[in-house]
């Protein structure tokens, strides 16, 4: 996709991460189901590192993180519960992600629009600044920043990043991007101004928005640090996605897989035109 990396787009892009508030409306109901949840894990699978997603295109070997054990011992429950056996991948946007784990697309009609499913819980955030969105990581979906201001994970939703891969130009002006949608969030006024802009001259109008902006109180620009940056250049990701959705694993082996699906054929909300099923297991090593 073209200029994914624009503000505007970056705001609409990401609502592809999100399920709809519509799964579960009663937060209390959510965190009594989140509680339950941590209860039901079962301890004799939560020290397993490894699961194998196979997928017509092949299969995908998914490392778990330590760091993230709340979104572990959850994926690894669902994958031991079978959840995830012939759901879809009913989100595909080729030089970004594949998301799946909506419930409700198991056995789908062909034109229904999918992403609101899930188990009713949510899990709480775990963001480590050493894991972030290289190609190939595993991350949890979520609602949105109005609803859901803790930036807590679906219980099921997730998605697996291609991305691309950036330059040292490229990293500095997503900076710059990433500031300002976070800006927008709590002044959604300046999004008038932003689609303004001349798309000719995009990145000059992006940076004296910049300096008519920096002196604000509320608006940062974070800078990407050098070891993210070695990875976004030579191997590729989604840096602006990075603090904002739990990163929880990362595929060892299969990432000519997910180059596969994200390069198929879509229709309206990216949905393949042709199924495409997964299956779990645990990798006992």
């Amino acid at each position: 996709m073209k200029n994914i990396l624009r503000p505007i787009l970056l705001i609409l892009i990401t609502t592809f991460l999100m399920y709809s508030c519509n799964e579960t409306k009663d937060s209390e109901n959510k965190e009594t189901k989140a509680q339950e949840n941590e209860k039901e894990i079962n301890e004799d699978i939560i020290d397993a590192n490894y699961v194998l997603l196979e997928t017509e295109f092949g299969n995908i070997k998914i490392k778990l993180y330590n760091k993230t054990p709340k979104h572990k011992a959850n994926f690894l429950k669902l994958v031991n519960n079978k959840f995830y056996d012939d759901l879809l991948f009913h989100r595909v946007i080729n030089g970004f992600m594949i998301q799946g784990g909506d419930p409700d697309s198991k056995n789908a009609a062909p034109n229904v629009m999918l992403g609101n499913g899930g188990p009713g819980y949510q899990i709480d955030a775990e963001f480590n600044d050493s894991l972030f969105h290289k190609k190939g990581v595993i991350a949890a979906a979520r609602e949105g920043d109005k609803i859901n201001p803790l930036k807590k994970s679906s219980g099921s939703q997730f998605y697996i990043v291609q991305g691309k891969k950036y330059t040292e130009k490229e990293l500095d002006f997503s900076e710059k991007q990433l500031a300002l949608n976070n800006y927008i969030i709590k002044h959604p006024e300046i999004l008038t101004e932003l689609t303004s802009l001349d798309q000719s001259n995009y990145e000059e109008g992006v940076n004296a928005l910049i300096e008519k902006l920096k002196n604000k109180k509320d608006f940062k620009i974070n800078k990407i640090p050098n070891f993210k940056r070695k990875f976004y250049k030579e191997i590729g990701g989604t840096p602006f996605l990075d603090n904002s959705y739990t990163v929880f694993g990362e595929v060892v082996e299969g990432l000519d897989v997910i180059d596969k699906i994200a390069s198929v054929k879509t229709r309206q909300g990216d949905r393949p035109v042709k199924d495409i099923k997964m299956k779990m297991s645990i990798i006992k090593e």
